[in-house]
């Protein structure tokens, strides 16, 4: 359909060359307002474009949260636009963080608002959820192989609440989060150097060794910074499957804004500092 390298092959050398970061763009309320912006469309519009303007050359990945767009309509899903556009432009591979999850051709709807070439909202990747069944998801991961995108399936989050779904056993003895796991290592398999059907996994979670990471695709892992989580955490949170993970920080580095020198610095700060855990592991 669009002719592109698939995702895992991209991202692999985006996070090679620029190094495993990705930054959030979450222009909630509190930020405008940190930042001096009014909570409006104009500052909606002000805030994302600084981000990518200051980072999107250099970051592997920039991850806008949807939800913080769409709470202004039209003009804010059109900001949106815009801000996935030229994050591309500048070279940023861009998972569009919107969690979407539904059954037959809802769900196709959904992928092709972000995953299809000609759609405005045309991203690299986008967060989903499986927990109607991860074959629900089969829409979205037959127009990702066709397009050459991605997916980020939730499996092990961070916040406290997803445990009771997470974590509950299965008549088969393993976990739920366990078991998207496993559908991923089989979208993935055989799919070198990196397979583009990913995994959530939260970076604040410790000791995940029960678990098989190792799944051949890449572990986009929020809670680097203000939840807590550092990058020397990585390697024990994540063993032998820490190469293929892309911390996400978004506060940390978003607190940084207006200046953009600030944003640029504090964005190569924690990517020299994810880069170097990682390679030491």
């Amino acid at each position: 359909m669009s002719g592109l390298e698939p995702f895992g092959a991209r991202l692999r050398r985006a996070m090679d060359e620029r190094g495993p970061l990705c930054v959030g763009i979450d222009p909630h309320a509190s930020l405008l307002a940190e930042w001096g912006l009014n909570d409006d469309v104009a500052g909606l519009e002000r805030f994302s474009r600084t981000v990518v303007e200051a980072v999107a050359d250099r970051v592997a990945v920039l991850k806008p949260q949807s939800a913080f767009f769409e709470r202004f309509g039209s003009r804010g899903v059109a900001v949106l636009e815009r801000t996935v556009q030229e994050a591309r432009e500048a070279g940023a591979l861009v998972v569009m963080d919107a969690k979407r999850g539904d059954i037959g051709s809802t769900m196709a709807a959904y992928a092709e608002s972000f995953l299809h070439k000609d759609a405005p909202l045309f991203s690299d990747a986008l967060t989903v959820s499986p927990y109607l069944g991860y074959g629900s998801l089969s829409p979205a991961v037959a127009l990702a192989r066709e397009s050459g995108t991605g997916l980020f399936v939730l499996a092990l989050t961070s916040n406290p609440e997803g445990g009771e779904v997470q974590h509950a056993v299965r008549a088969d003895g393993r976990t739920v989060g366990a078991t998207m796991l496993g559908h991923l290592a089989l979208e993935n398999a055989g799919e070198e150097p990196l397979g583009s059907f990913g995994a959530v996994v939260g970076a604040t979670l410790g000791d995940l060794s029960s678990y098989d990471l190792d799944m051949g695709g890449p572990i986009l892992a929020p809670g680097i910074g203000a939840q807590g989580a550092t990058a020397a955490d990585l390697p024990a949170v994540f063993g032998s499957a820490v190469r293929n993970v892309v911390p996400n920080v978004s506060r940390s580095v978003l607190r940084h804004g207006p200046d953009a020198v600030a944003l640029r610095d504090a964005a190569e700060r924690f990517a020299e500092e994810i880069r170097a855990a990682v390679t030491s592991a």
